[in-house]
């Protein structure tokens, strides 16, 4: 009777071995990519509550140093960039390197950028600690390494598990916005920023050792979503295509350029709005708490929005038209802001214009895995997130410009609708991934 169970014992190790899934596989309680999809979030939420709530900060540096708004607007658009052009490094260091060492680094280095932020006296050394420390730091805990961390852990429920880890961007905008904008009414604005030095340090160091100590599911005999033999099976037949490795192949793919310069361009727009949003409120009578609760208001609605589009995506033929929304949502949020003189009206704005936003942090990279594949994903997103974070840098600068020289910011959000209503039609335009 012993020896009968010892033999098909070993029967069941040789059959788990040929089909190429494991004994522990099958009894999995809790599949690990729930808990990196809980990581990302709370990176995400954050690296993007700090990056968002930097609008909060404009007016108050303005009244003090008597800088000039598009002076200001360039160390955010500077960030943007350094955060673009390290995402491309970041993007290749994710096949190398675990995502807890870069993610830990990270939080060392923007919590360090904040922590002299405060002290700064010159708009040089103001570019210095927020543009390029911050900006270096930021790519760190960003979308590039915490959403190619969690689409390697899954296929059939991608769509589903990048939206919630998308969610964290908004949940940490609607948290530290208004939490900042009653620092810095309170206490000022240097105050506000070593908040966030400190809460960046803590939270972010305690996040990368807890939930980023698996780098992907099969160097730990585990498979996408969880799943066992037909599982695998499955998910090698839907990736096994070919993968463009080559940078030079990828860039000579029209699909790479029309996914890079949407979302560049509606970046561009993205960014403005969230660095002007709250002068524009102050500068049509709307108090200090109301204005900077609308970027709350932007980020509840959003974090709706980044599970509703990663949601929809598992759920329809083409990702691209989900997308579209998103694209097109955010476009009448815009029409919105045009005509936005009151508190009702901004809100109104803030809750179509944030569900339109949402779209942006999950299709992104489930428009990159569904035409280059989950494998290629970690360089590809990189090099996209390059031309996000290019159009994104000139955003906030260039709303100042206008701003400055027309003194109003009408002309900006009539730009914007033109932008967005050509990425909309544009992302259209993609072909249907290939089955």
């Amino acid at each position: 009777m012993n020896g009968h169970r010892v033999s098909c014992h070993r029967w069941e190790r040789y059959r788990c071995l040929f089909y190429g899934i494991t004994m522990t596989d099958r009894k999995q309680p809790f599949f690990w990519g729930w808990y990196v999809v809980l990581g990302a979030f709370l990176v995400l939420a954050v690296n993007y509550g700090v990056r968002y709530s930097f609008g909060i900060f404009l007016k108050p540096m303005v009244d003090e140093y008597g800088w000039s708004r598009s002076v200001i607007s360039l160390g955010a658009s500077f960030n943007m960039l350094v955060y673009s052009i390290c995402s491309i490094f970041v993007g290749k260091m994710v096949e190398r390197v675990p995502p807890g060492r870069i993610i830990m680094s990270g939080a060392l280095i923007v919590s360090l950028s904040l922590f002299l932020t405060a002290f700064v006296a010159h708009p040089l050394t103001f570019y210095l600690a927020y543009g390029l420390l911050a900006g270096i730091g930021s790519s760190g805990l960003g979308l590039v390494i915490c959403i190619s961390s969690v689409a390697k852990w899954f296929h059939k429920q991608r769509g589903t598990a990048v939206g919630l880890a998308a969610m964290g961007i908004s949940a940490g905008a609607m948290v530290v916005t208004p939490l900042s904008g009653y620092i810095v009414k309170v206490y000022g604005w240097q105050t506000g920023f070593l908040s966030m030095s400190v809460a960046t340090f803590l939270i972010g160091v305690v996040l990368s050792r807890l939930f980023f100590r698996k780098v992907a599911p099969e160097a730990y005999g585990l498979f996408p979503d969880g799943e066992e033999m037909v599982g695998r099976f499955a998910e090698e037949k839907a990736d096994n295509q070919p993968v463009p490795v080559s940078r030079r192949v990828v860039m000579k793919d029209y699909r790479f350029w029309i996914i890079s310069l949407s979302f560049s361009l509606s970046y561009l727009a993205i960014m403005s709005v969230f660095v002007h949003q709250v002068p524009y409120a102050l500068d049509h009578g709307i108090g200090k708490v109301a204005a900077a609760t609308s970027l709350a208001a932007v980020s509840f609605a959003a974090f709706c929005g980044q599970f509703f589009y990663g949601w929809l995506s598992d759920r329809i033929r083409d990702s691209k038209y989900a997308t579209a929304l998103g694209f097109f949502m955010m476009t009448c949020g815009m029409m919105l802001l045009l005509t936005t003189h009151t508190v009702p009206m901004l809100y109104l704005f803030a809750v179509v214009f944030g569900f339109g936003y949402g779209c942006v942090a999950p299709m992104t990279p489930i428009l990159i895995a569904d035409h280059f594949g989950r494998q290629a994903l970690g360089a590809v997103y990189g090099l996209v997130t390059f031309f996000i974070g290019a159009g994104g840098s000139i955003g906030p600068f260039l709303a100042g410009y206008i701003y400055d020289r027309y003194d109003s910011y009408n002309y900006v959000w009539v730009f914007n609708i033109a932008l967005l209503l050509a990425v909309t039609t544009a992302v259209l335009l993609l072909k249907p991934k290939k089955v």
